[in-house]
């Protein structure tokens, strides 16, 4: 077959990746020269730990089993099975951690609750204070940065790939074409369209009522750090963010124990993975509200600081970075991802929204599947 791919960020990437796998042609035509949205602008984390029970679950088991083999395959994306650690300080955070080690997935998750000094065992790093620790062993991370470019230069190598960047698709040409802004019609014998927060033009035209939203948030990157930060670390916060601690104890939390303002306004939560360079990737917020802000705010990152610094027990590094991002999230949140066919061998693929970076291989695998690739 002939694979005609439109956007070359994770998901597009690897919609890329399993056509090339299963011995097809793919032309990846992105409207940037590489891709720069939210694929690159995220913590690299493959984060299994909090994902909601059932399909979403299943998904984000399954992309985990294929980043590894992948990373195996591509050393560029810089994969580790490096896990997660979030330090709780008071007893209805431990409460909260208690009903998730009590789920009947809690072991496919790799979940164990940690004493303070077990959890400074494994990530020694974390010398602030705090009396236990929720470990998920199957989290892991990669290089966002980076992982896009390592897989297309992968792809490249298998001599079935062509990467057509700085074009931008405007139609829909029949069934199973496209034409791009350089006048180009470019035909297959599919099209997915992998459009990630581009909602606008010709996606609109295509499903005016899509039911799909975006998202932004504000993220930042430190100096390094000078010693290894050998687990991603969440905060308690987190909890009242990710599905997988829905419980009788979650609402006690959220009813005993009030969010930090700032936490609370811009709805935030901490999350924070090392990169490659010993920098630290640190966020973040959400806002949902249209028209997005253009301009990052600094109380965020303040509150950042304060509570990473609670946790290292030790000042942070100089901030080099600092950035937002959006992404298109589905607006039924308990959907892994809306994939529809648009037109005759034309498919659309997106809003997995905080789930891209950690589902997108499953998420793609799953479309060569039902369209019988």
């Amino acid at each position: 077959m002939r694979v005609i791919v439109v956007g070359a960020g994770v998901v597009g990437t690897m919609h890329a990746w399993h056509a090339v796998e299963r011995g097809h042609e793919v032309v990846h035509i992105e409207r940037e020269s590489e891709a720069r949205g939210a694929s690159l602008r995220n913590f690299g984390q493959i984060w299994v730990s909090g994902r909601a029970g059932g399909e979403e679950l299943d998904t984000a088991l399954r992309a985990r089993e294929l980043w590894e083999g992948i990373g195996e395959r591509v050393p560029g994306l810089g994969f580790r099975p490096n896990g997660s650690l979030t330090p709780l300080r008071t007893d209805l955070e431990l409460a909260v951690a208690e009903a998730a080690l009590a789920r009947e997935d809690a072991a496919a998750r790799g979940y164990k609750l940690l004493g303070a000094d077990e959890a400074r065992a494994l990530n020694p790093a974390l010398r602030g204070a705090f009396s236990a620790a929720l470990w998920c062993e199957r989290d892991a991370a990669v290089e966002p940065r980076t992982a896009q470019l390592a897989l297309k230069e992968a792809l490249l190598a298998s001599g079935r790939y062509t990467y057509l960047g700085g074009r931008e698709v405007r139609e829909v040409m029949g069934g199973n074409a496209v034409r791009d802004d350089h006048g180009d019609v470019h035909r297959g014998d599919v099209v997915v369209l992998c459009t990630g927060a581009w909602l606008g033009g010709l996606v609109r035209e295509l499903v005016p009522d899509l039911p799909v939203r975006r998202v932004r948030l504000q993220m930042m990157q430190t100096a390094p750090l000078g010693e290894p930060l050998t687990t991603s670390v969440a905060d308690a916060d987190s909890f009242r963010y990710y599905p997988a601690y829905a419980s009788d104890a979650l609402d006690a939390l959220n009813a005993g124990q009030a969010q930090d303002p700032t936490a609370a306004a811009h709805r935030m939560q901490l999350l924070m993975v090392q990169r490659k360079d010993g920098g630290l990737t640190i966020g973040d917020t959400h806002e949902y509200e249209h028209p997005f802000a253009f301009d990052v705010l600094e109380e965020p990152y303040e509150h950042l600081v304060r509570v990473v610094e609670s946790f290292l027990g030790r000042p942070l590094p100089k901030i080099q970075r600092r950035w937002a991002g959006v992404y298109a999230q589905c607006t039924d949140t308990s959907r892994v991802v809306h994939r529809q066919q648009v037109r005759d061998g034309v498919w659309l693929v997106t809003g997995p929204g905080g789930r891209g970076m950690t589902c997108s291989p499953a998420i793609a695998e799953k479309t060569a599947n039902e369209l019988g690739w």
